[in-house]
């Protein structure tokens, strides 16, 4: 059995978005350790101000996606 075009293509866009969010989540967050820190400039905040409000896109674009088109069973 395969899984329908629209199903997969939806999986997918889920995916990237999630990891994207996951990815800018992750840079808004200060590294504790020492050195992460050394090797990293830290964000200013006009940079913090744009990484949040890309994550703020992606959220939106994850919500305009929708639920799966087609419910997969099994």
């Amino acid at each position: 059995m395969g899984v329908e075009r629209s199903v997969t293509r939806w999986y997918v866009e889920r995916q990237m978005l999630l990891s994207e969010i996951s990815a800018l989540e992750a840079k808004l967050t200060p590294d504790t350790s020492k050195k992460a820190s050394a090797n990293t400039e830290s964000a200013t905040p006009s940079q913090a101000d744009e990484v949040a409000q890309q994550v703020s896109q992606a959220q939106q674009k994850l919500h305009l996606l929708g639920p799966c088109p087609k419910p997969m069973m099994g």
